[in-house]
């Protein structure tokens, strides 16, 4: 028996259908022995799906359960394997299959139970004996290490609870060993054992900042991918306690425990998607529950007087993270309508929120943004008008009870509450606008003696003048308004504000050139002042903001966009803004990037279209001329010129602080538009700012900035772009390119940033292989388009320079070999010298392939021929060493070359110039002498 064979049944009875099933499973066979596991998979599960005998159906599984070790998903190969056995319990392939999927989970008792069972089965079978043996030992190195690690945790806590010991050099090194050994699943699960939870309580208790973060991050460890052992730390802790660690004062303590409460949610969720099922197997009762009752204290940590107001940023953050659907192709929004019933009330509390009352809520400047990202993000989570109408009459009746009852402190908050929703969900926005007396009640605040009074309305007037809906009556009514305001006042904070309103209202029109809301002038007028406003910096950062925010409405003109980038002192403040750690700074600070690097989705409309519009009389928007390729490419140069990718990297750095979402909320991912519009001149000065979007943003954001990732690497040296450990963290991102919802261009690009990475070292090449990469290379090895196919066999290339690789190509049972000699012979020069390096590097290092190379395919030799005859020196090179190669390691393989054609083209190339290929052909010669293939002519050549 073959192990690694899918698996061929024996002759069975006809039955309905069993044409369609055989031939599906044929099918799936060929394409697994070609390498293509996906199309396996296809087959095998079309075949499932017409309705197969028991037999059939434990077949197929078994054979899904190949694929998907193959793929290195052993979760579903597991699961596969253990649906072939549920049908037949003496499959003994299903029975081995499992207990590979359970020894590479991490399950070793319970693969060892598969392979006895497998023993027993065929006692006789030399694969199952070593299997079974290699096994025993990891088991017996395992115990070892367990019984040791008992000791030293329990040294290590007696340490850590030592009063005696207080803030020692062997405390701290006891904490960092604890925290290490936390993050290997063996040693979480030894620390938990040993009432973990319980002494980490204790750790807890103590209130010193170093313990704490000691604790939380062992926590972390104990819980990572745990269900079970989640909810055990949760019941021993109480979740009360566990969340509202977040509200200390010490923001390291505070961001600490966000990353275990994340954690905790994550444990908790994948258990819920996974029907009650963790890592471990092991069965709760409801972590549904756990779950519902983690995000009922996080809401009621938002309106908790006494907490910081980073530790409300934080939970505001877990809340935007942890209840919107990921897809809306999920049909359940369940936990979004909960939420909506038991806590909208508080996040709204959050976002409108004034610091004058005493006892008010402590927030940071970013935590009205935060409330207003994830009100929105509630809100498209909805399916429907009915619960879009409850959202909306929550919203309002929360408003009005403010604004009808509690004098001009309510009216405040009311406004500021309506400035929230504008912001977030704007439509509930507009709605709360039209709320009788809202309207009015903003406009005569904004006369009023009092700067707080003014503020609050000036910003809800600027944050309704970008609204559709009221555009029209803020275009009409408020622009004379927001003048007066901004000549007669005389205080910075309110003039700034009103200047921007007038800016929002000037760029209504957006890019489309044709559309102007003011005066020929007007809005270079608006940018001048804003630029003015932002150089001065006697104003605090929060005020000047808002200059930011103006022209990042008023670059939405080239105009304006030209003159910003001539601006030196401009550009320069404008990088000293963005090392700000508020949200809605670095939001205007991007959005004005985005606008002056054309940073944006265009395309160009079809004329035909736009010609038809024009016979419709409808309208047809414009382009600015200056908005054409050669303006942009110059503005680029000129922002680069002020340090504007130091700037870049500043805005990426949020990501890094544990600010999640602080890039991810501009608009269609603008920052991973920025850095794929400029990497061309961009080169190395992004990468820390592409990093954190490539592996954190949303999906659009993770695209881009991994697509700019790979223009770098290949049109840059890595090693120079991405200095030190950086370069090991590009590496994932560009593996994400490779999934087939990427485009082709994208795919192309990955392939070849990879292939400049495999060639760096042999740690770069096992980190691509760590990423499961190779599955994806090989597939994209066949694929039709031949840039992309070429690429592929580049990289496949490269990365067989490492050990695993070359184990993969030496394995029985796969055609991996026979294609790099197919395509050796094939007429794309480029594809052919890929393919022939390839061999040439593995027949030097695993000289068992040459002697498979005749097996692969009758046209071996005219393959081998055609390189040595080749007029490009590089192919003919490695095809002389292909053949050397094939020379030493056999002497039965060098005797048929000598009985061919080779002998001959040998001879001639051994007598040309000299160079490697001579040296290669003499070499040749010289072991078919020492063989006695042939003899040396007379004058010893």
């Amino acid at each position: 028996m073959t192990v690694s064979d899918p698996g061929t049944p024996e002759p069975r009875p006809a039955t309905p259908g069993a044409s369609s099933v055989e031939q599906l499973r044929k099918d799936g066979n060929e394409l697994f022995k070609c390498g293509d596991y996906e199309g396996a998979l296809t087959a095998y599960t079309q075949a499932l799906d017409l309705g197969v005998t028991p037999q059939d159906q434990a077949i197929l599984h078994r054979n899904r359960s190949a694929c998907y070790l193959k793929l290195e998903d052993y979760d579903k190969a597991e699961i596969e394997a253990s649906k072939a056995i549920e049908k037949d319990g003496g499959d003994v392939k299903a029975l081995y299959r499992r207990s590979q999927a359970l020894e590479k989970l991490g399950r070793l008792d319970q693969a060892v139970l598969d392979l006895q069972r497998c023993v027993s089965l065929e006692p006789k079978n030399k694969v199952f004996q070593e299997a079974l043996r290699s096994i025993g030992g990891q088991i017996q190195e395992k115990v070892r290490y367990m019984s040791s690690t008992d000791a030293k945790v329990e040294q290590m806590f007696q340490i850590l609870l030592d009063p005696q010991e207080k803030g020692t050099e062997k405390k701290q090194k006891a904490s960092q060993n604890l925290v290490v050994l936390a993050r290997e699943d063996a040693g979480a699960e030894k620390i938990f054992r040993n009432n973990g939870v319980q002494l980490l309580q204790r750790l807890l208790d103590t209130g010193e900042a170093d313990l704490m973060l000691a604790a939380l991050r062992t926590l972390v460890g104990i819980c990572s991918e745990h269900q079970s052992r989640t909810v055990a730390t949760l019941s021993v802790l109480g979740t009360r306690r566990v969340v509202f660690i977040l509200g200390v004062e010490n923001q390291a303590v505070s961001l600490a425990a966000c990353h275990l409460l994340q954690v905790m949610f994550d444990a908790l969720k994948e258990g819920v998607r996974k029907g009650f099922r963790g890592k471990e197997g092991a069965i709760i009762v409801d972590p549904a529950r756990e779950l519902k009752v983690l995000i009922s204290n996080l809401l009621e940590l938002l309106t908790e007087v006494g907490v910081s107001g980073q530790g409300r940023d934080n939970a505001l953050a877990l809340l935007i993270k942890t209840v919107p659907r990921k897809s809306l192709k999920d049909p359940n929004n369940s936990l979004t309508l909960w939420v909506i019933d038991q806590g909208l009330r508080k996040i709204l509390e959050v976002g409108g929120s004034v610091q004058e009352p005493p006892g008010a809520l402590t927030v940071t400047a970013n935590s009205r943004m935060s409330a207003s990202i994830l009100l929105s993000k509630l809100f498209d989570d909805l399916k429907c008008d009915a619960e879009r109408e409850n959202f909306h009459r929550l919203c309002e009746n929360y408003i009005k009870s403010w604004f009808e009852d509690q004098g001009l402190a309510g009216k405040l908050r009311a406004i500021q509450t309506v400035s929230c929703l504008l912001q977030g969900p704007c439509d509930a926005g507009n709605r709360a606008l039209e709320l009788s007396g809202v309207m009015e009640t903003v406009i005569a605040l904004c006369a009023s003696e009092r700067e707080e009074e003014q503020l609050v309305a000036v910003e809800a007037l600027i944050h309704a003048a970008g609204k559709a809906k009221r555009a029209s009556f803020i275009t009409a009514n408020g622009v004379s308004l927001l003048k007066d305001l901004y000549k007669r006042s005389e205080k910075d904070s309110i003039r700034i504000r009103a200047l921007v309103g007038l800016c929002k209202l000037g760029s209504a029109g957006g890019t489309d050139f044709s559309m102007k809301q003011f005066a020929e002038g007007s809005t270079l007028k608006l940018a001048k002042q804003c630029r003015k406003w932002l150089c001065n910096d006697q104003i605090d950062a929060g005020t000047r903001r808002w200059a930011v925010e103006g022209l990042a409405y008023l670059t939405f003109d080239a105009d304006v966009k030209e003159e910003f980038v001539e601006d030196e002192a401009a550009l320069k403040a404008l990088f000293q803004l963005s090392r700000s750690e508020e949200r809605s700074v670095l939001f205007a600070v991007a959005s004005g990037l985005v606008n002056c690097t054309n940073s944006y989705d265009y395309e160009e409309p079809d004329p035909k279209m736009v010609e038809l519009a024009k016979y419709a009389k409808q309208h047809v928007p414009e382009q600015h001329p200056k908005d054409k390729l050669s303006f942009v490419r110059a503005r680029v140069k000129k922002l680069l010129a002020q340090s504007t990718a130091g700037l870049l990297a500043s805005l990426g750095r949020g990501e890094e602080k544990g600010e999640g979402g602080t890039v991810r909320a501009l608009g269609p991912d603008s920052l991973g538009l920025i850095f794929l519009g400029t990497c061309w001149t961009l080169k190395g000065l992004s990468l820390q700012a592409l990093l954190p979007l490539a592996l954190e943003g949303t999906d659009v954001g993770q695209t881009k900035a991994a697509q700019a990732l790979a223009k770098l690497t290949i049109t840059s040296n890595p090693e120079m772009t991405f200095p030190g450990e950086r370069i090991y963290e590009v590496v994932r991102p560009l593996v994400s390119l490779l999934h087939l919802n990427c485009s082709g261009l994208q795919n192309f690009e990955a392939l070849m940033a990879l292939t400049n990475l495999a060639g760096i070292s042999e740690r770069l090449r096992q980190k691509i292989v760590k990423e499961k990469a190779v599955p994806m290379i090989e597939g994209y090895m066949f694929e039709e388009h031949e840039m992309i196919r070429r690429a592929a066999t580049e990289c496949m290339c490269n990365l067989a320079m490492s050990k695993e690789v070359q184990d993969l190509f030496e394995a029985e049972g796969n055609d991996r070999l026979k294609l790099l000699v197919l395509y050796s012979g094939e007429d794309d020069d480029l594809l052919r010298r890929a393919a022939a390096g390839g061999l040439a590097m593995l027949t030097s290092v695993r000289p068992s392939l040459c002697g498979r190379i005749p097996q692969v395919t009758t046209h071996w030799l005219e393959i081998l021929q055609a390189l040595l005859l080749s007029s490009n020196q590089e192919l003919q090179h490695r095809g002389a060493v292909v053949v050397l190669n094939m020379v030493e390691a056999s002497r039965e393989i060098a005797s048929t070359l000598m009985e061919s054609e080779v002998l001959e083209i040998l001879s001639v190339l051994a007598r040309g110039k000299e160079g490697p290929v001579t040296r290669a052909a003499v070499a040749c010669l010289g072991k078919a002498v020492e063989y006695g293939l042939i003899k040396p002519n007379q004058d010893g050549q």
